[in-house]
């Protein structure tokens, strides 16, 4: 032992020829920002005086929106039979734009809790426009199966109330566990939003200079100081609502798919469900994440704080996801087949090859090839090209629940009940007013309110790292 002391003592050059290779790791900031620059920058997207653009977009969203606002009040006023579906298609647009709006929540809290407990730092720069997209897509998914019920006055009785008529919930249902399910990740993803905002409004509370902004973000900093304590306990309070939030993130989804794989309608029935509405819902996410992130990147010169490597990650897991979906697209089929029932079998081709073939085929251009083109380097450098593929992948994702809800339920066992459906104006109206919802609810956020952490970006620059400018490793 001691001679293999003394040759190492005496040739350094062997610890030098056995040393691990230190890889490099790609930049999170780009052009090696300061901590100054940094909270400059995040801070005067909600400082500076608001641009013109912003109240052109926010005038269109708010007209879009309105759309919803008339349809919802005419249904009201009118009665669930303004919208197309009917016998045998009870279930129609209003599920479909349900189904869809929950699952373009869901990458928010992806990125938020599983890639925070994965430690992956690319998260930081995206991170709070998604938990805010994951908010405002709960809001409009919240409601359609709200006004669905028909007597909106009655929707209360969703909840175990106690109440004079004697209602009871029949909690064996997955429509039950739906209200549960949905609530509850509604309400973690806002706290797990504020929660995370807390020292940034407290940022914009010091450097406010108008006296309503310093009451406005002082009220919301709740008391914020900056001290250690303040940061121990702030950093526990995050990792428990990513503890908390991570499985609601695979059983949000799985329980949405619930309300159909527990039922015996060809084309439901079947297992595979669960996983492939998580993967589905991460997908579509990602895509929503991109068609946002990636306007305001422009707009705002992000360039250096949403970097090509924040991008590169997002295609990838777009990529990934998608070709999950590509899988259990191909595995419905092979089921229906080796499980020999005649009428999953004839469910599966209907959907090919049938009525609403066009509808189909749209999903899988959309959803099985376009996010094979992610798979080149020049087309995930491409951002242009990007942010028209993530529009791609969430028109998909819309015609997937259409195909899923529509087919299965327009030819089901008794041909004298086939029907064919189609939506009325009032269903499309209230449908497309959504996106006016969630625009101006996106919109009010980026004005007022920190897009980025700018705490978690500065821990992931060099100038962090206490050993960044030394030899240690």
């Amino acid at each position: 032992m001691a001679h293999i002391e003394d040759a190492t003592a005496e040739s350094p050059a062997i610890l030098a020829e056995v040393a691990p290779a230190h890889l490099p790791r790609p930049v999170l900031v780009a052009n090696n920002r300061s901590f100054g620059w940094i909270t400059d920058k995040i801070c005067g997207i909600a400082e500076e005086k608001t641009p013109v653009w912003w109240w052109w977009c926010f005038g269109v969203a708010c007209f879009v929106a309105s759309f919803t606002v008339f349809g919802l009040v005419y249904l009201v006023s009118t009665g669930v039979g303004v919208w197309g579906h009917r016998s045998p298609v009870n279930w129609a647009w209003d599920i479909v734009n349900f189904v869809f709006w929950i699952g373009i929540g869901h990458a928010g809290t992806l990125i938020s809790a599983i890639l925070c407990l994965l430690r992956q730092k690319w998260r930081t720069s995206i991170n709070r426009s998604a938990e805010a997209m994951t908010i405002f897509a709960v809001v409009c998914a919240a409601i359609f199966p709200t006004f669905h019920v028909g007597r909106i006055w009655y929707a209360w009785f969703l909840a175990p109330l106690p109440n004079s008529n004697l209602v009871w919930q029949n909690f064996r249902s997955p429509l039950e566990w739906d209200v549960f399910a949905v609530s509850t990740y509604g309400t973690v993803s806002v706290l797990f939003w504020y929660v995370g905002m807390i020292p940034d409004l407290a940022t914009l509370r010091d450097r406010a200079v108008i006296k309503w902004k310093q009451i406005f973000y002082g009220v919301l900093a709740m008391g914020w100081r900056n001290s250690s304590r303040h940061w121990s306990n702030y950093e526990m309070a995050y990792l428990v609502l990513a503890g908390i939030s991570t499985p609601l993130v695979l059983s949000v989804h799985t329980i949405v798919s619930f309300d159909f794989a527990v039922s015996l309608i060809p084309g439901w029935h079947t297992t595979i469900f669960p996983p492939y509405f998580v993967a589905g819902a991460i997908f579509s996410g990602f895509g929503m994440v991109l068609t946002l992130i990636l306007p305001l990147r422009a707009v705002y010169r992000l360039e250096d704080l949403v970097t090509q490597y924040h991008i590169d990650c997002m295609c990838k897991i777009t990529l990934a996801t998608g070709t999950m979906v590509g899988y259990a697209y191909a595995m419905e089929f092979f089921i229906a087949w080796y499980g020999a029932n005649p009428n999953e079998g004839f469910a599966f081709i209907n959907r090919a090859f049938g009525p609403y073939a066009w509808a189909y085929w749209i999903m899988i251009t959309c959803n099985v090839i376009t996010p094979q083109l992610f798979w080149f380097k020049k087309v995930r450098q491409n951002i242009p090209l990007v942010w028209i593929l993530s529009i791609f992948v969430n028109v998909g994702m819309w015609f997937e629940r259409f195909v899923i809800i529509a087919t299965s339920l327009a030819r089901d066992f008794l041909p004298s009940s086939w029907g064919y459906y189609s939506p009325s104006f009032v269903e499309i109206f209230t449908f497309f007013g959504t996106f006016g919802v969630f625009s101006v609810l996106f919109l009010l956020f980026i004005r007022f309110l920190p897009i980025m952490p700018m705490a978690e970006i500065k821990a992931v620059t060099p100038q962090a790292d206490p050993h960044g400018g030394s030899d240690h490793h």
